[in-house]
């Protein structure tokens, strides 16, 4: 597994125990914890992009 798919998998890992954490509470989470799992998805999505120029780039 690459470093990149590394990171992928951290960053994954990150976003979902933070969605179980705010859907374990009663209200709406509060706007840190939506901050930081919107900008997980945009890392996640960055990385995607990356990784999928290199196998591109290797075809």
């Amino acid at each position: 597994m690459s470093d990149l798919e590394t990171l992928l998998d951290r960053l994954k890992n990150a976003q979902r125990d933070l969605i179980l954490d705010a859907a374990k509470v009663a209200m709406v989470p509060p706007d840190s914890m939506l901050r930081r799992i919107a900008d997980l998805e945009n890392s996640i999505a960055a990385v995607e992009a990356l990784i999928d120029e290199q196998r591109h780039a290797r075809a």
